[in-house]
């Protein structure tokens, strides 16, 4: 379902992103960190799903119209691009804030990236 070359950049931005969150942890200013650790996996589900800037495209179109969205596959891809827009307007103070929401978004793509690429 999904080929080498992707599955090996899903699992590369997956333990990447896994890789960042840990290291904010110890980081004097962690809100980078954490955004570019949420951003890797999003990027990871994106490979996973096919061509990224494909989807990349179906998924802002679906946030920038905010209708009903049916498909929840797309939804899910939508409310974590949600929430990383929200995530990127939080002030430095809210890192932990932002922390729970990157691990969840992780936990999500992480989920996704081994279903599809256990797959194979």
């Amino acid at each position: 379902m999904i080929d080498d070359f992707r599955k090996g950049w899903a699992l590369r931005y997956i333990r990447e992103a896994e890789d960042e969150m840990k290291a904010s942890r110890n980081a004097a200013k962690p809100l980078y960190l954490i955004l570019d650790a949420a951003r890797k996996a999003q990027a990871a589900v994106y490979y996973s799903l096919g061509d990224p800037m494909y989807i990349e495209g179906l998924v802002q179109e679906a946030y920038e119209g905010r209708k009903n969205v049916e498909n929840p596959i797309l939804r899910c891809l939508v409310d974590i691009e949600d929430t990383l827009q929200k995530m990127e307007t939080l002030p430095e103070s809210a890192d932990e804030e932002a922390f729970n929401d990157a691990a969840e978004i992780i936990k999500i793509a992480s989920g996704i990236v081994k279903l599809l690429a256990i797959e194979d």
